[in-house]
């Protein structure tokens, strides 16, 4: 009798273990975000990333799945997946010392860079997904993490699952409390089609009114696999352009259109025949070029460059293209000049390319100080334009803040000098950063080039850059094009 009920007892904790929840198996999620330096190909940046994860990535041991992608600010993001903290550690170590990623690692602006990870019970398996929205979060003070939890747990059901092209979605948290939400959609479209139907239903207005608003970002991004047709950017062709000066590539000089290229550098003749005489009489070992910050807009592309040119010197050029070729050429050169009395040199500074869809609304900013302050001395609006706590200056004889550039302009009145802007040229920008070129006089009323490069913040200009520069005397030029 005993045996049978020992029979009967051990059938029914069989029975009962079948029927138990269970357990799942906790994995990492490893969400990186970043800018590529602005002087990067976009189109080489994204081939690398492929061969990063064949080649790194995916051979690291805990390696689940690797994601990568692109938001329509330019930030990328890689999403990995761990088996453990230990293994995603481990990988990132590896990854700052590994000389095989040294090239990719140096692409990216560390200064952009934000990386976190979180512990998910969710298996991806949306992995035919094109678009992806990832928002990371803290929880509102107050907030229990159970009641937080119920709710989350119901998006899905209550709204998302319903959703045309909606594959997937993730959910996680990290070791200090921030939380993760993943969405997997099949396409941008069908993600865009649902963004205001989910801020208005009630299940999401619960989710988001737990968050502390302060803390979400959220980044909709493009896998890079799924980008089609990517080719070199005219910004890259012209950064390519400069590089050869360092490597020798004969490359790039197809980037200019040979029955079209007129220069405004007035010491070099006209069209690519000019370019390449200048060329021969480069110096033993040639020229070089450091490029520090490059821009596109529309068919022009602007860069400020640290340069080996018949001596140390900064400079600003603009390239404009005519059907994916060069055809005119603008720039002004300066000796490379000691820092000034803030310490900052006509080089440092901030590189990081911000805010695309507020390009139009920068220059309209800098158009207004130039044709206001500069042009038309209206010194009182000078608060308008300028940030008057945070102005960061590198002009070689100016000091940060309103106060260096008014003890600049003191001193230029006390000893008869002059910095007389007299017209406006051109205004070319993207995103945070905006250059302009003028004309005037400066010093002993010298004909001047003012090249000023500023980057601004809240509708504000934060920091500056300029090279100034001797227009020489008709007698010396090498081309009837002009400066300007």
């Amino acid at each position: 009798m005993k045996s049978k009920l020992f029979a009967i007892s051990l059938f029914a904790m069989a029975i009962a273990s079948c029927n138990s929840p269970e357990k799942k198996v906790e994995t990492v999620l490893e969400v990186t975000s970043f800018n590529i330096k602005t002087t990067v190909s976009e189109l080489e940046f994204n081939e690398l990333d492929a061969e990063i994860e064949e080649t790194f990535t995916s051979k690291q041991p805990g390696f689940i799945r690797r994601q990568s992608g692109v938001d329509e600010q330019g930030r990328y993001v890689v999403l990995v997946y761990w088996k453990s903290l230990a293994d995603a550690e481990a990988s990132m170590n590896k990854f700052m010392s590994d000389e095989s990623v040294a090239n990719y690692a140096g692409m990216i602006d560390g200064s952009t860079m934000k990386m976190s990870r979180f512990t998910t019970t969710d298996e991806l398996t949306a992995t035919n997904s094109t678009f992806t929205e990832v928002m990371t979060f803290e929880l509102k003070e107050g907030t229990h993490v159970e009641a937080f939890n119920a709710v989350n747990d119901r998006v899905g059901p209550e709204f998302s699952e319903k959703q045309i092209g909606f594959l997937q979605r993730i959910t996680g948290i990290n070791e200090a409390g921030e939380q993760v939400a993943v969405a997997y959609w099949d396409t941008k479209a069908h993600s865009d089609a649902v963004i205001n139907d989910f801020m208005n239903a009630a299940v999401a207005k619960e989710f988001m009114g737990m968050m502390d608003q302060s803390t979400i970002d959220l980044i909709r991004f493009q896998s890079l696999s799924s980008l089609k047709n990517v080719a070199l950017s005219n910004k890259d062709k012209v950064v390519a352009l400069l590089n050869s000066f360092n490597s020798g590539d004969q490359t790039p000089i197809s980037y200019i259109n040979p029955n079209k290229y007129i220069q405004h550098n007035l010491g070099v003749a006209d069209g690519l025949q000019g370019f390449g005489e200048v060329m021969q009489h480069a110096p033993e070992g040639g020229f070089k070029a450091n490029v520090l910050r490059a821009f596109q807009d529309g068919d022009y592309v602007f860069t400020h460059t640290e340069y080996d040119f018949f001596g140390p010197k900064a400079g600003f050029d603009i390239f404009r293209f005519e059907d994916g070729l060069i055809v005119e050429h603008w720039d002004n050169l300066l000796p490379i000049q000691k820092p000034n009395p803030s310490g900052r040199t006509q080089f440092d500074g901030a590189t990081t390319l911000a805010d695309l869809d507020k390009t139009e609304a920068n220059k309209a900013v800098v158009r207004g100080f130039i044709e206001n302050v500069l042009l038309n001395h209206e010194m009182d609006k000078v608060a308008n334009y300028i940030n008057p706590t945070t102005y960061i200056q590198h002009n070689p004889a100016v000091a940060d803040g309103l106060d260096g550039f008014g003890a600049a302009m003191k001193y230029f009145a006390e000893n008869g000098l002059v910095m007389q802007y007299d017209e406006l040229h051109m205004v070319l920008g993207q995103g945070n950063f905006v250059l302009s070129v003028s004309e005037g006089k400066f010093g002993k009323g010298d004909h001047t080039a003012y090249y000023d490069l500023f980057r601004l913040e809240d509708g504000l200009i934060v920091e500056h850059w300029d090279v100034i520069a001797t227009i020489p005397a008709k007698s010396e030029w090498k081309n009837e094009n002009g400066k300007f």
